[in-house]
């Protein structure tokens, strides 16, 4: 934007357009939308409750389901409510200090997410290839050593995002096509030169999702060599049982994420931009709605324990 001193400054609201291109469609899709993020909101909640009141869910794999239902609800909370808003009442500005604040939550929770999945594929991995030594290498410090970690991991390397987005001038239009704000969408719309953008977001993507990704493979090819040396059928099947709800959760997480990250650099001309909005909102949304009915079906002790608490009954371990 323009002042009286010819100098760009940042605007002071950007406009979110919602889904360019499906405007007479928006209530229609916010329905879905909201029916999952209210099931999501009543799984996640429902499960972090279930985590702490049964005793027989108080071991580390369950600590971490917690975890990842909370960075979960945390993320869909960022961004659904103001797309519902958009959907539902037009109300599509936004301040630019409030769409910083948004940016920054959203990458930085995701960031959480993908590090909470790789230290649910290290808990698989000390549970299935050293089960004598399971209680006593991840102890509850240990846990929670882990989970700051982690945590402050995703945030500290999202904090730069805001000051190198600040410094930018803006003197296009501040109309944003998409339902919340991303880092990539904002960039777009400075007059300045983004390479220092692009290249500290490849750096994140680095040291977040490639890290946690070669970690979680690695801790899969040791699992999948120590379940194959197992002489017992029935101990192989268990061990892999106890695997298949989180590689269900690698998948839903992963897959909506590298399309979103590749389109956003390389498909912008070739991908409709209204299906790239739909798979980034699904790719934020989808984790938080399946991963407690995935964790629900394919988990027994989850199964038993929900089953045990609407009888009024509490399982110990």
């Amino acid at each position: 934007m323009l002042n009286s001193n010819n100098s760009y400054v940042a605007p002071q609201s950007f406009i979110l357009n919602g889904i360019p291109g499906l405007e007479r469609v928006h209530l229609w899709l916010s329905l879905p939308l909201c029916t999952m993020y209210i099931i999501s909101l009543v799984g996640n909640l429902g499960l972090v409750y279930l985590i702490y009141y049964e005793e027989s869910l108080h071991r580390p794999m369950y600590f971490f389901l917690a975890m990842l239902s909370l960075i979960d609800l945390l993320t869909c909370t960022t961004t659904l409510p103001n797309a519902l808003c958009i959907f539902w009442f037009n109300l599509k500005e936004i301040n630019f200090d409030a769409c910083l604040v948004q940016m920054f939550f959203v990458h930085g929770f995701t960031g959480v997410e993908s590090g909470v999945l790789m230290l649910m594929a290290l808990d698989r991995y000390v549970a299935i290839c050293y089960p004598l030594r399971y209680a006593t290498i991840l102890t509850n410090p240990v846990i929670a050593k882990a989970g700051v970690a982690t945590f402050l991991r995703g945030v500290l390397l999202m904090i730069p995002f805001l000051f190198l987005v600040k410094r930018l001038p803006f003197c296009r239009s501040n109309i944003i096509a998409h339902t919340y704000c991303d880092h990539m969408s904002v960039v777009k719309l400075s007059c300045a030169s983004t390479k220092v953008n692009v290249i500290y977001g490849l750096m994140a993507a680095l040291l977040i999702g490639v890290f946690d990704i070669c970690c979680i493979s690695m801790s899969y090819t040791m699992i999948l060599r120590a379940v194959v040396s197992l002489s017992s059928a029935d101990a192989r099947q268990k061990a892999f049982s106890t695997c298949t709800a989180h590689i269900s959760a690698i998948i839903i997480t992963y897959v909506p994420a590298f399309f979103t990250f590749f389109t956003h650099r390389f498909g912008g001309h070739i991908i409709p931009s209204s299906l790239h909005i739909i798979v980034a909102n699904l790719y934020l949304l989808l984790p938080p709605t399946l991963n407690p009915i995935v964790y629900g079906v394919k988990t027994k002790q989850i199964r038993e324990s929900v089953t045990k608490f609407f009888q009024g009954e509490k399982v110990t371990s």
